[in-house]
């Protein structure tokens, strides 16, 4: 039976939980809730459903397969990627992907800041000078290895790819001079399982 994933019909927090669906090749549904037009973007589809389904706390993305019932994005994708032996072998690598999913989640929460604020326009100078000493935080951490963790792929480089090409789409010379980002996102994208999905 497939394991069931969802959340509005939005990339959002659902987007990198996605992509390690589709990467490691599990079988689910899913599950997209629709909201209703502005201005008031009825959500009833998903909250007329919202406290029956057995959840400890009730929340959009939501995850479960069998028994398991899980909500909270990073929870998703921690347990998607312990079945699949994406949470790092070494100790080093461990560490590496602790830190780079809480600098993902900081990064991710200053860009939605970002992006719903009326004032956008206004504040894209500002938030593009400050996204790109992130960027380049995250490339010398990156180095010369191919992904984030070390060498070998793990769950962090999911949420990673989705926020870097979000900012690509907002900015494309916000990577210039950073060529191991954009070859960290041309090696994702490359992946089978990826280039298939997109």
């Amino acid at each position: 039976m497939p394991a069931t994933f969802a959340y509005w019909a939005i990339r959002g927090l659902a987007q990198p939980i996605r992509l390690l669906l589709e990467y490691t090749g599990t079988d689910y549904e899913d599950k997209k809730y629709v909201r209703g037009p502005a201005p008031d973007y009825d959500g009833s589809e998903w909250l007329n459903v919202k406290y029956s389904l057995g959840l400890d706390f009730p929340n959009l993305p939501y995850y479960i397969d069998g028994d398991v019932k899980i909500t909270q994005s990073n929870a998703i994708l921690r347990y998607i990627a312990r079945k699949n032996n994406l949470c790092g072998e070494t100790e080093e690598e461990q560490v590496r992907v602790d830190i780079m999913e809480n600098q993902a989640m900081d990064f991710r929460n200053a860009n939605v800041r970002f992006v719903y604020n009326p004032k956008l326009k206004e504040l894209k100078p500002g938030y593009l000078k400050e996204a790109r000493d992130k960027v380049e935080q995250f490339s010398r951490f990156l180095g010369s290895k191919q992904w984030f963790a070390g060498d070998k792929i793990t769950f962090v480089d999911f949420p990673m790819y989705e926020l870097l090409e979000q900012h690509r789409v907002l900015e494309p010379s916000l990577f210039d001079g950073l060529q191991n980002i954009k070859d960290f996102l041309a090696r994702f994208e490359a992946l089978p399982k990826i280039a298939q999905y997109m």
